[in-house]
């Protein structure tokens, strides 16, 4: 509980001693036969001690042009109940009206408990490596390639590539993953993360602002800013009903009276039902449960490592029906290694290995790092010429003067070269030199661990079908899809064709919505175009961060279905508040106006549905597999 928290509840404690005190007061001491002016003055002390925040509101918010607010609301109706001297119940409104806020700051503070503890990751200096030793300095003012020292316990404070030392890093706050990762010298390590027992030396390879933790902290606080279509609509139907129901308590107050007649008994009957109809209009419930339900389903997803950048997203995600996937990176791990190598002709393995590694030698793809790998020596960058990348083909090289090429059939069908096709499950890479069929090699990515879960769990949450999008050909995309239970998949596509597939899908789509899942370097154009963009296993990387709409901030395919029933829950919880909320209000509106209502009922109906609400809003923070 917060100072002020602390504050507002002596205040109430205070407030209520005396309410009660008054009370009993005039039933046993006899108050009630005192002067009115005299019992009005024993009411206003305890009111203004719990009401002059409220009257200050109001009065602050009239004298900037914003008149019709709940803090108004309040203080009309409290001054008129004086005017007509029900002080007790004047007093009670504004005792139970700031009891309810009471516990809405609570339940906000505690919704918000789950994204501040995100926010913890924040570091807050960083240990730099210089002349006259360790220096310790804000994150900010370290410069890139920078050497900073991370001991144990504490957070490392910038991404960065480990020149020196090994540990196990936590990272829990980032990702939700409980297990410690294992790094040693040139393994990659990312801001946000805190470093285990060993002492770690880092070359940084971004700045702060650019870190994965400024990127993550800019997220959590702009993801209120983005608001769902329900919560767009609780702030407009506030600010015209509100307003309208303010006439309608004064139209009420006076209408009746004027053209009914009677005497002051009349006008006092009718000016005590425009006040219990002020007070239930009150607003509280649907303004504050709304936004506070959305926001405990972002919570609940921050505490399992998803970030979601905005209730819309939320609210998006709940419609999703259909699921499209990159496949690697996403569904397979992405670690290629050469499974089978096939030389034709006079070519020896050996010979066919060198040519694909010197035609591969300027990417850093994973494929050509695979084959890198496997032929284990320096490539003579001074043997190779007019380097030229065909995209969705391959490479076109001149090694030792003659033409090189590596790629997939695509890129030997477009210079007529006749070739042996492979059919091995795994990505074929087929090499030509000078003309002739030099060979193929498979490459091979491993299947996820839990990718097959993910799947299953995603038609459980409710999603009906299932795509994959990949470059990959035909025979290997579906096998992987086959053995993942994927409902439908689309193959040998060009970068540009994955945009044409996300087009020809959501126009395919129209009821429910398209969620596309990649890895958010390549894929970002897709997963911009597509109703919910989801990055996966994208930690460190900007293109994720600044592209998807999600971000999963370990490589767990599984979250996804999590996510899902969290949107569905955060959804089904709102529209709960909203349907309560109106239908009590009305309700006692109806009453009210119609004598059948008292003060006390007035104040359930705005506190006692607040408090409801959000009690119920708060059950978006709860999540359970």
């Amino acid at each position: 509980m917060t100072k002020k928290q602390k504050k507002m509840r002596n205040r109430i404690f205070v407030t209520a001693i005396l309410f009660v005190a008054l009370t009993l007061g005039e039933k046993v001491l006899g108050l009630g036969s005192l002067p009115v002016y005299v019992l009005a003055l024993f009411y206003v002390v305890p009111y203004l001690i719990i009401g002059y925040d409220v009257i200050r509101k109001a009065a602050i918010n009239i004298s900037h042009g914003q008149v019709f607010d709940e803090n108004f609301l309040m203080m009309i109706a409290t001054f008129a109940a004086f005017a007509i001297g029900e002080y007790d119940e004047a007093l009670a409104v504004m005792l139970f009206y700031q009891i309810g806020e009471l516990f809405q700051g609570y339940a906000v503070g505690k919704s918000r408990q789950s994204i501040t503890e995100m926010m913890s990751i924040a570091p807050e200096y960083a240990n730099l490596e210089t002349d006259n030793g360790l220096e310790e300095v804000d994150p900010d003012d370290v410069e890139l390639g920078s050497i900073i020292v991370v001991k144990p316990g504490e957070k490392i404070p910038l991404d960065g590539v480990v020149v020196e030392g090994d540990s196990f890093v936590d990272t829990a706050a980032l990702t939700g993953e409980s297990v410690p990762r294992h790094v040693g010298v040139e393994d990659d390590v990312i801001s946000g993360c805190v470093n285990g027992e060993g002492t770690l030396r880092i070359r940084t390879t971004k700045v702060y602002d650019d870190s994965t933790v400024a990127k993550i902290l800019e997220l959590v606080e702009n993801a209120s800013s983005k608001k769902a279509r329900l919560e767009n609509f609780i702030t407009r139907f506030a600010k015209y009903y509100t307003p309208v129901v303010t006439i309608g308590a004064l139209l009420l107050a006076v209408l009746p009276p004027l053209v009914l007649g009677g005497g002051a008994l009349v006008w006092f009957n009718w000016i005590k039902r425009a006040c219990i109809f002020l007070i239930v209009s009150c607003p509280c419930a649907l303004v504050i449960s709304v936004p506070l339900g959305f926001f405990g389903g972002i919570g609940a997803s921050s505490k399992l490592g998803v970030l979601v950048k905005g209730s819309n997203y939320l609210e998006a995600i709940s419609q999703m029906t259909t699921v499209v996937m990159d496949k690697t990176g996403t569904l397979t791990k992405g670690n290629f290694v050469v499974s089978q190598i096939y030389p034709a002709g006079e070519t020896s393995r050996e010979a066919l290995l060198e040519l694909a590694a010197y035609g591969e030698a300027y990417s850093n793809h994973p494929i050509a790092k695979s084959i890198a790998s496997a032929y284990g020596k320096e490539v003579e960058i001074s043997r190779l010429l007019e380097h030229k990348e065909v995209p969705g083909h391959g490479i076109e090289v001149l090694l030792d003067g003659e033409k090189l090429l590596v790629g997939n059939a695509k890129l030997l069908k477009l210079h007529g070269i006749s070739f042996e096709e492979c059919f091995d499950v795994g990505t074929v890479v087929y090499v030509s030199y000078n003309g002739i069929f030099a060979g193929s090699l498979v490459i091979s990515d491993e299947v996820k661990s839990g990718a097959k879960e993910g799947i299953s769990q995603m038609k459980a949450a409710g999603i009906e079908t299932t795509i994959m999008l990949t470059g990959d050909r035909t025979s290997t995309a579906e096998a992987v899809a086959k053995e993942l239970g994927i409902d439908e998949v689309r193959s040998e596509l060009l970068p540009g064709d994955k945009v044409d597939a996300m087009e020809e899908i959501l126009s395919q789509n129209a009821e429910g919505k398209v969620g596309f899942v990649g890895d958010g370097i390549n894929d970002a154009p897709v997963l911009m175009r597509a109703d919910v963009g989801i990055a996966m296993g994208s930690l460190g990387s900007d293109a994720a961060i600044e592209a998807a709409d999600i971000v999963i901030m370990d490589d767990d395919i599984r979250k996804i279905s999590d996510v899902v029933f969290i949107a569905k829950k955060t959804l089904r919880i709102v529209k709960e508040n909203i349907w309560f909320a109106i239908g009590v209000k009305v309700l006692v509106l109806v009453l009210g106006a119609l004598g059948l209502a008292n003060m006390w009922e007035a104040v359930f109906a705005d506190v006692g549905v607040a408090v409801i609400a959000i009690l119920n809003s708060m059950r978006a923070l709860n999540y359970k597999k």
